[in-house]
């Protein structure tokens, strides 16, 4: 398996597999296929790295820039993460999120969040011990991860790309 940033050839496949890997999500409004669209549409895919085996993208994870009160302090949002149905559960996602992580914290950024399940993103370092919210989001769904500065405080805003599809 290969990580790399996205190319202009894979936008297609990334859309494709998106809506495959939502498709019976319990949690998925169905529209993470348009989220990323949107995200690159607006400029605002701040990484988009894919995992390639045998020429085709099985896995896809996006980070966009978040607001923090309404300021952008150099923080970022982890998602969505989209790996294909038949090979989910066998470390695809988890590489995509770690490289994604270590690429973001080269180019400087201070922190990350990220609204998911807490036992897996426990795993790279994301706590709900933080002063951070998202509208009425349960605290300990929404987890953060500071690389660098003070910690952060504030409502959480994620990219327009989010709210157009609603």
């Amino acid at each position: 398996m290969i990580i790399r940033p996205e190319t202009p050839s894979d936008i297609s496949p990334i859309r494709a597999l998106t809506e495959e890997a939502f498709r019976d999500a319990p949690h998925s409004s169905q529209t993470e296929g348009a989220i990323v669209d949107a995200l690159r549409q607006a400029g605002a895919l701040t990484l988009s790295l894919v995992a390639e085996r045998e020429g085709a993208v099985i896995g896809h994870v996006a980070f966009s820039p978040v607001l923090i009160d309404g300021r952008e302090p150099g923080w970022f949002g982890l998602g969505p993460v989209s790996v294909s149905p038949a090979l989910q559960r066998r470390g695809t996602g988890t590489a995509l999120i770690a490289e994604g992580l270590r690429r973001l914290e080269r180019m400087g950024a201070k922190g990350c969040v990220v609204l998911g399940d807490p036992g897996l993103y426990r795993r790279f370092g994301f706590t709900s011990d933080h002063a951070l919210r998202y509208g009425d989001v349960p605290p300990h769904y929404f987890q953060s991860r500071c690389w660098s500065g003070a910690p952060v405080t504030g409502e959480v805003t994620y990219h327009k790309g989010f709210e157009a599809i609603r």
